[in-house]
């Protein structure tokens, strides 16, 4: 496919004819890099192409299944075509949050703008990221591999809510884990 025919339908069409269950075997995938086509997913998790708001939510969970993290950027990948995308803070957004019982343990489990969900455990930790020139904390929690989520002002603050504080720390217990809010 060549920069000249490349849309945002051609991309989806061709990711369509993956296996919306499972992630796509991104990592062994080494297409050709496309270099004229602008995508970009902002800080309140909203996907653009071409400038473009993407107003589909069914294409952009599909998009958000082949992304990838690599030590150049963030990148869309298809078996025959890898995009790069401009990502404002982290690819992710968490929307959402339950609390349920597991064996006598809490478990935390997020939700993301993409429809994923996840416990937060060993394999999906969360942390916070301190701004130093206004203390301002951001929340974040591994969604995947090596790619990230940013939690929602609301649900860092209900959170916040349930926090308990262990040796003088605030935070959460899920799947046996205490992680810190501060």
């Amino acid at each position: 496919m060549t920069d000249k025919t490349l849309s945002l339908s051609s991309i989806f069409s061709e990711l369509s004819k993956l296996d919306e269950d499972t992630f796509p075997p991104v990592d062994d995938w080494n297409p050709p890099l496309c270099e004229n086509v602008s995508m970009k997913i902002d800080r309140q998790g909203k996907w653009y192409f071409m400038n473009s708001p993407i107003g589909r939510q069914r294409m952009v969970n599909l998009f958000s299944r082949v992304l990838r993290f690599d030590k150049e950027g963030y990148f869309l990948v298809t078996p025959v075509e890898k995009i790069k995308i401009e990502v404002e803070d982290k690819p992710f957004v968490i929307v959402d949050f339950e609390v349920t019982k597991k064996n006598k343990e809490q478990v935390i489990s997020f939700k993301t703008n993409t429809e994923e969900v996840f416990e937060v455990n060993k394999n999906h930790p969360l942390r916070i990221e301190t701004n130093k020139d206004d203390n301002e904390p951001s929340p974040y929690v591994l969604v995947r591999k090596n790619l990230e989520g940013l939690l929602t002002r609301n649900v860092f603050y209900r959170l916040v809510d349930i926090s308990e504080e262990v040796g003088g720390v605030h935070g959460i217990f899920s799947s046996g884990s205490f992680y810190h809010l501060q």
